[in-house]
């Protein structure tokens, strides 16, 4: 019987951990016979578990049912579990530090002596730097998550930075985290482009609609396009230089929200920019401590010949 339950436990960890499985995956898992595992199927069945035969080939799916079921982790998964709810405790979503960690604390109640030890001593030596900038309501993340997903056409109010309102009407693709920020990337109904909006300054308007059949995104790396989009495309001056480091070791002083970094080699790498100053580019590239070499825009290339005139003249 203690078998039974272990394997009963087992193997519905597995149909929790992604979304179709074949029996003879399951029975090759569990190393048991394909008949084994449908037993132990019509076993979860009994005990309420909505586990669905998938079309085609022998499968199984779990379901939605009318409760939560228990999630089983393993110790890594408790651990990411736990330390993630931790730092959404301090996250950039409007509300959810107490709800995090009232989770928290129900996970803890339930876990090992041992992985409660590991989290603490984690938790002992974290110290949050908390973001006081401006948070998402998890409401507008779920609507907005909503319609990516069904593909519809979201109406929104939208601020821009220099604090004027207008109205947008997108095709939602996908939002985008980092760290700080949340970003949505969709295809701007009424300028016929694609647009990065930052989700802290919409406000969604109901009803959705209607459906559009998806685009091809700007960019395979959505996440890359987003560090364009919001430190490069959006300015005045859009600066290139190449930097005498790996693409590696720049990345250890600037930030993805700030710049993008393209490897050119083992010893060099590509930093785009941008700015509304041609001075803030100068002092931004100087100050990261990296030998470079200007490329555009031609203004900047006479900026900072200037600059380095004057700040000779300086020590003299």
């Amino acid at each position: 019987m203690w078998e039974t339950s272990a394997r009963l436990l087992r193997l519905l960890s597995l149909l929790q951990t992604r979304r179709d499985w074949s029996g003879a995956e399951l029975a090759e898992r569990l190393e048991v016979s394909p008949r084994t595992v449908r037993r132990d199927i019509d076993r979860l069945r009994g005990l309420g578990y909505p586990v669905h035969a998938t079309a085609g080939a022998a499968g199984y799916r779990l379901g939605a049912g009318a409760n939560l079921p228990p999630l089983l982790l393993d110790d890594d998964e408790a651990l990411a579990v736990a330390m993630g709810l931790r730092t959404a405790a301090a996250g950039s979503i409007t509300g959810i530090e107490e709800t995090s960690l009232r989770a928290l604390a129900k996970l803890e109640q339930v876990l090992p002596s041992r992985l409660r030890h590991r989290i603490n001593m984690l938790q002992s030596v974290m110290v949050p730097m908390v973001d006081t900038g401006p948070t998402v309501d998890p409401d507008t993340l779920i609507a907005i998550a909503a319609a990516c997903r069904d593909s519809l056409r979201l109406r929104f109010d939208y601020g821009t930075h220099d604090g004027t309102g207008s109205n947008r009407t997108t095709e939602p693709h996908r939002l985008v985290h980092t760290g700080r920020r949340w970003y949505l990337i969709g295809w701007d109904v009424d300028r016929q482009d694609w647009r990065t909006y930052r989700v802290d300054r919409l406000e969604p308007r109901t009803p959705t609609g209607p459906r559009f059949t998806p685009r091809t995104p700007p960019d395979p790396d959505i996440s890359s396009y987003t560090s364009r989009a919001i430190s490069t495309a959006a300015y005045r001056y859009q600066a290139r230089f190449t930097l005498h480091v790996s693409a590696e070791t720049a990345a250890e002083r600037i930030a993805s929200t700030t710049a993008t970094l393209e490897p050119i080699d083992a010893h060099s790498c590509t930093l785009r920019a941008g700015s509304n100053s041609l001075d803030e580019l100068a002092i931004y590239v100087a100050g990261k401590g990296f030998d470079f070499q200007v490329h555009e825009p031609p203004e900047l290339v006479e900026h900072i010949r200037t600059l380095a005139v004057r700040l000779a003249g300086a020590t003299g």
